[in-house]
């Protein structure tokens, strides 16, 4: 037989699907034990600070249930929970790449041509999850657990919303319509404004109501307040103003006191502002809407800040993974107390940081996206020439 005959064996090599190796799984493991112990120990330190020895005053002093206040107590959890991530990301970073460098596993790795860049890819894929889980917490459930935990203690102890004023209350209202050559327009149906709320009752109210076809009206009351027991609202001292489609008005009439069912929506808009921790995202832009009518610049840059925050706050985690992996694979000899302090003392410059950089986007100084996203752009700009400068030591 001609050796040319001979047909050659031909090998074909499956491509393979990148997956994690064993030192992948290693790293995680070691990633995860540290993050548990972080994850338990910040938020535990959280709720005794923020919350529990308050519970335990009301509890001895305001005759405050016990039930009550352990529903409290874990209706705050999720919060401290959301704020506990991006630290325990950073404790369990620090402490597993310190120990791998204190055992000169780094060391070995690198022996064997592992790089620098290849070792802190678990962390952050790690850390990329961390991101989503906290994202999660931080608007779906953080939120509404927390409006939750206000409300329980307010109807338990019988205590009113402490005394504030907030000015210019806008909310309006849209619909959409179609006009007559077939297209869709969106047009006012009804505004609501009042000059002033103080937790109780609004004040000085002027509400512009295109609700009715052919008829508009205009009602101005000196004060007005929620009816719980009917969901409407009672106007107090104010005029009716019935006004035709040519501009002309139709009737005038005066109250003393005058019950409208008007939504509720303009009263939980002023009651949502005391805290940006109970309002979603979703819930934010709406305010922000709501807020651009009302011209008030200053609290306008403080909503824009506020949201990019909701959307900043999560990615800490991923920031704080990089940061921690890139101090650890330095050469050094750390124990898990010199790891904790560390920890502690960036996490404590990182949030002087966003204080100081979400005042100044409040001020004007910088863009809202700015004074939010500054922290996470130094602190991965810190992280990239940690790591470029450890890829370089021999």
């Amino acid at each position: 037989m001609d050796i040319g005959q001979i047909n050659p064996i031909k090998i074909k090599l499956k491509p393979q699907i990148p997956g994690l190796s064993i030192m992948d799984r290693y790293l995680f493991i070691e990633l995860l034990l540290p993050f548990l112990f972080g994850m338990g120990i910040f938020t535990s330190l959280g709720l005794s600070i923020g919350t529990l020895f308050d519970l335990v005053r009301r509890v001895t002093e305001s005759g405050l249930m016990l039930s009550v206040a352990m529903r409290i107590l874990v209706l705050k959890m999720p919060g401290f929970v959301s704020l506990a991530f991006p630290m325990a990301m950073l404790l369990a970073a620090l402490m597993a790449y310190s120990r791998l460098s204190s055992d000169s596993e780094i060391i070995a790795l690198r022996s064997l041509g592992v790089s620098v860049y290849r070792l802190i890819i678990p962390v952050i894929l790690f850390g990329l999850v961390v991101t989503g889980c906290a994202f999660i917490v931080n608007d779906w459930i953080a939120p509404a657990a927390t409006h939750e935990a206000a409300l329980t203690l307010q109807r338990a102890v019988n205590q009113e919303r402490p005394d504030f004023k907030e000015r210019n209350i806008v909310y309006p209202e849209y619909k959409t319509i179609q006009e007559e050559d077939g297209q869709q327009a969106t047009v006012l149906t009804r505004l609501f404004y009042a000059e002033e709320y103080n937790g109780d009752k609004m004040k000085g109210l002027t509400i512009l109501d295109r609700t009715q076809e052919g008829v508009n009206q205009i009602v101005t009351s000196e004060s007005a307040t929620w009816n719980i027991s009917s969901n409407t609202w009672d106007f107090f001292n104010g005029t009716i103003y019935l006004i035709a489609p040519d501009g002309s008005y139709r009737n005038i009439v005066r109250f003393q006191h005058q019950q409208l069912a008007l939504p509720r929506a303009p009263l939980d808009l002023a009651n949502r502002r005391q805290n940006f921790t109970e309002m979603t995202i979703a819930q934010t832009k709406e305010y922000l809407k709501a807020m651009q009518l009302s011209g008030d610049e200053k609290r306008v840059r403080k909503v824009k800040v506020r949201l990019q925050e909701k959307y900043a706050m999560p990615f800490v985690c991923l920031i704080f993974g990089v940061v921690g992996a890139a101090i650890g694979v330095r050469p050094q000899n750390t124990n898990k107390a010199t790891s904790f302090g560390v920890c502690v003392g960036l996490i404590f410059g990182y949030y002087l940081l966003a204080f100081m950089s979400t005042s100044l986007g409040i001020w004007g100084i910088l863009t809202p996206f700015l004074g939010a996203w500054l922290p996470n752009i130094l602190g991965l700009t810190a992280g990239s020439l940690l790591l470029i400068q450890s890829a370089r030591l021999r």
